[in-house]
């Protein structure tokens, strides 16, 4: 069986990723390849840092490799938080204290749109794909539900009328922005030809 390193050492990941890729290859964390770098995200873009984490993995231990970057593009914010999602209320922030700042940023504003954006780069034989999964909603006013991570507490998707937070993992595993993503990335691994 074809080995694929993703370039995460969280579980949570690499479970939806295993769930999806359906035993077509095996997923390696990065803990599976004594990989304990924390490798940087410097780019200003998700398919930057996606691409910096998968070709770090290649070049310094020679496994062919996907990575992640996910970001929440708030319209009134022109796209913000962006690339910074995960430390947009500051490097040592956490998840509340980014949901806090953006709630704050959205007070009294009447454009609620968002989107949740995942890029995965796939460096694979020597070549490298990007794979986009997206998905639309807006962001509530306060943090509803207990599941999932990050923003999910206050970004609600158009199809739905609860929170991804309330939703719980396994609808969001099937609509998530991360799932359409991985479903484009298991696609294409299924279409190769070995």
């Amino acid at each position: 069986m074809r080995k694929l390193v993703f370039a995460t050492n969280n579980k949570h990941k690499l479970e939806e990723a295993r769930k999806i890729l359906n035993g077509s290859v095996e997923v390696l964390s990065l803990a599976d390849i004594d990989c304990n770098a924390d490798i940087p995200e410097t780019a200003d873009t998700l398919e930057g840092n996606a691409l910096i984490k998968a070709r770090y993995v290649k070049e310094h231990f020679g496994y062919d490799c996907f990575a992640d970057d996910t970001g929440l593009m708030v319209d009134a914010l022109d796209g913000a938080p962006g690339v910074y999602s995960a430390r947009y209320a500051g490097e040592d922030c956490n998840s509340q204290k980014n949901m806090d700042k953006l709630l704050v940023e959205l007070e009294g504003v009447d454009n609620r749109r968002a989107a949740f954006v995942t890029c995965i780069a796939l460096s694979l034989r020597g070549g490298e794909h990007i794979f986009k999964g997206e998905i639309a909603g807006i962001i509530t006013e306060t943090a509803k539900g207990d599941a999932g991570f990050g923003y999910d507490p206050i970004f609600k998707p158009f199809e739905y009328d609860k929170t991804f937070a309330e939703l719980g993992d396994d609808i969001k595993n099937k609509i998530s922005h991360r799932a359409r993503a991985m479903e484009q990335l298991a696609k294409f691994l299924n279409n190769l030809i070995d």
